[in-house]
């Protein structure tokens, strides 16, 4: 790690730990055949023995059976896993249900879908981004098949009740699909006590590696695979498995503790309140209560996230600006304009997001910085600053 930078942008990815590398060695050097049966070589054997203490580990956290999760690549390929999965397996094209505010590989999966002739129902959220379960309700459809709503979001934090939603689509024999990339192992999910039928999880927002994640398919629910290929993953993925990968993702699950979250928080309270006592004309981007530990979202009015983000750069802080997977575009976050936020709030927007690295110093550090970086920013902004007059 740079150790002259100060990086909070840990909900893009986060620093992979010592052990979870030091985990997954052994499979990259010692036992790095493919998994085999019990049959085969023993290099073969032992790693398939990896991977299912993996695949228990991290499937017992959420209170699953081993033989429901399926490892992918990441929280892209699951999202499309479970979105083309369950509307490709339909004897005819139904209807899916997502917010306005989801990632971008639900949103654009639900846009392909959409061009294929399938029906898509976009829902809104209220100011805090909590989604408008009367709205949820009213767009239910004899032929709607699935129901995809984030645990949280990417941007700004907010929690929905997936425990509300998931409950009711049970009773209406409609699957439920969540998006929980941001909450594995921060928020507890317990598929035991919660009907969700397919859960997203991901191993880089968690200190593991990158490249892993996995797909929560409830026992009995069915997908069509999207991989021709081998038979791997219960013939539901095809392709070698990334056994190195896997190991580091369930060493990650092991090492969450709830102290680190608890650590997470304070860390978030403190400069939400630093920065709204100390920097005028600020707002807080989704809720202050119902929210992931790790999330700060802040719009800086009368001045643009891109400049406060290079400022920042230059004085050793790494954080995102606006929609952090839109960098390369002019665009307004679809997040902030969800929550009825203008362009100019959305443009103004800086995501502050920790990890266990962070302490309080380096909250210190970054409100001062900004604080800074604001106020000179302001002397000379064409957008309008009140002080201007």
């Amino acid at each position: 790690m740079n150790k002259d930078v100060v990086y909070l942008d840990n909900s893009a990815v986060t620093r992979i730990d010592e052990k979870v590398l030091e985990a997954m060695k052994p499979y990259y050097f010692d036992d790095y055949a493919v998994a085999t049966s019990e049959f085969a070589y023993t290099m073969g054997i032992e790693a398939k023995e990896a991977l299912e203490n993996a695949r228990s580990t991290i499937s017992n956290s959420i209170g699953a059976k081993s033989e429901e999760l399926i490892f992918t690549s990441g929280a892209t390929e699951s999202n499309n896993l479970a979105l083309k999965g369950v509307m490709y397996n339909q004897d005819e094209k139904g209807h899916l249900i997502i917010s306005d505010i989801e990632n971008f590989s639900v949103l654009n999966t639900a846009k392909t879908l959409e061009k294929d002739g399938y029906e898509v129902s976009y829902i809104s959220v209220d100011s805090k981004g909590k989604i408008d379960f009367e709205e949820l309700k009213e767009e239910i459809r004899d032929n709607t098949v699935l129901v995809s709503i984030q645990h949280a979001n990417q941007e700004i934090g907010t929690l929905q009740n997936i425990k509300k939603i998931a409950e009711y689509l049970e009773g209406k024999d409609i699957l439920f699909h969540t998006d929980a990339t941001h909450t594995f192992q921060r928020i507890p999910i317990d598929v035991t006590n919660t009907p969700i039928d397919l859960i997203t999880i991901a191993a880089h927002t968690i200190h593991g590696p990158r490249g892993i994640g996995g797909l929560y398919k409830r026992d009995g629910v069915k997908i069509k695979k999207l991989m021709d290929g081998g038979f791997q993953e219960n013939n539901l993925r095809a392709g070698i498995e990334n056994i190195p990968g896997a190991v580091g993702f369930a060493k990650a699950v092991e090492l969450i503790t709830d102290e680190e979250n608890s650590k997470l928080k304070e860390l978030r309270d403190y400069l939400i309140d630093k920065v709204e006592e100390e920097i005028e004309d600020v707002t807080l981007n989704g809720s202050r209560k119902d929210r992931i530990p790790q999330n700060a979202n802040i719009t800086f009015h009368y001045v643009e996230g891109e400049s406060i983000t290079l400022h920042l750069d230059m004085r050793g802080f790494a954080v995102s600006t606006g929609s952090a997977c839109f960098s390369k575009s002019l665009e307004a976050s679809h997040v902030i304009l969800g929550i009825g936020g203008d362009h100019e709030r959305a443009h103004g927007s800086i995501r502050f997001t920790f990890s266990r690295y962070n302490t309080k110093e380096d909250v210190e550090k970054i409100v001062e910085a900004v604080k800074d970086v604001v106020n000179n920013l302001r002397e000379i902004s064409p957008l309008g600053k009140k002080g201007s007059d």
